[in-house]
């Protein structure tokens, strides 16, 4: 268990590196979510507040990334959660809440008094978004007063808000290769697909990030690529990605991704192979005590002495007279 909590956790802090790269927030935001107010956000304006506003009681299963920017002189706050688990959490609206009321908090907090006192003082709009990856479909509500028992009586006199919700795993493969930018090939690779698809998709990435990859981004990328990337596989597989990994290391990014790529095929077929192999000698091995097992039916059947049956079979004398007790 505690394993799998520092999995997550790792997890959640390399969405959270990749995010935390201005331009790959800019290039996540433009790329997902269809909304006019996207095209007035410039990347100079975004401000990344160093701050974190997770409740101490979920800080092994999530993490949360927190923008400020200015649209027409009003201050805009995004506020993304990285909800990186297996399950679906049906509390996030009132979580949410929470964290958006942290927020806000922390605002007035550093507000001066006579700011805070004047009628037109507004506080800033909080866009709550969450990022998962789980492989079950997200089934919690998406609206706040969904979660509030009678809300249908009272509609507008209660609180609500609805939170943008982006299901990784839920992602179309071709759409995300359309957006080919750095956050679309981490959701393609942190999909949950079998290790022959990820081979597919680590050969288009290297393109991707070759064409439209800042310096910057490409180091972003890097990073999350030699640190996150080997946590989605287990045991000996986990190993030989790491190995493969360090292997191409040292290379430009865009060849690092194809040649992790062609050396995981390497890799994938040699392990083929072998249980190839393995398979056809466990078949032999099969057959040819099946063989000496008739023969031992056969000369039991004849009347033959047990220990001239052992020798000529070179069977233990128990699995002489097992085959015996099953012929009775």
């Amino acid at each position: 268990m505690e394993k799998d909590k520092k999995l997550y956790n790792e997890h959640d802090l390399g969405y959270k590196h990749i995010l935390s790269h201005k331009k790959n927030f800019i290039d996540f935001l433009r790329s997902f979510v269809k909304k006019e107010w996207v095209d007035l956000i410039e990347e100079e304006n975004l401000i990344l507040i160093d701050k974190e506003f997770i409740q101490e009681d979920f800080k092994e299963e999530e993490a949360d990334i927190v923008y400020k920017v200015n649209i027409d002189g009003k201050d805009i706050i995004f506020y993304v959660l990285l909800e990186l688990q297996s399950r679906v959490d049906f509390r996030m609206p009132i979580r949410l809440l929470m964290y958006m009321t942290e927020i806000w908090r922390d605002e007035l907090k550093n507000t001066e008094e006579n700011i805070k006192k004047r009628k037109k003082y507004r506080l800033p709009v909080i866009v709550p978004i969450v990022l998962y990856n789980g492989k079950n479909r997200w089934t919690a509500v998406r609206s706040f007063k969904e979660i509030l028992n009678g809300y249908e009586l009272f509609e507008e006199n209660v609180v609500d808000f609805k939170y943008l919700l982006f299901d990784v795993n839920r992602m179309d493969k071709e759409e995300l290769l359309k957006i080919a930018n750095v956050v679309s090939s981490v959701f393609l690779l942190d999909q949950d697909v079998e290790i022959e698809e990820i081979i597919k998709r680590l050969k288009l990435i290297g393109r991707i990030i070759r064409s439209n990859a800042t310096k910057e981004q490409e180091k972003s990328f890097r990073s999350w690529l030699l640190n996150i990337f080997k946590n989605r596989f287990e045991g000996d597989k986990r190993d030989n990605i790491y190995k493969l990994l360090t292997e191409v290391s040292e290379m430009e990014v865009d060849d690092m991704v194809s040649n992790l790529g062609r050396k995981l095929e390497e890799e994938f077929k040699h392990r083929e192979k072998k249980g190839i192999q393995r398979g056809i000698q466990r078949g032999i091995q099969q057959g040819i005590q099946q063989g000496k097992k008739e023969m031992v039916k056969n000369l039991l059947l004849l009347g033959v002495d047990i220990e001239k049956i052992i020798k000529a079979s070179e069977l233990s004398k128990e699995d002489v007279e097992k085959i015996k007790r099953e012929m009775n």
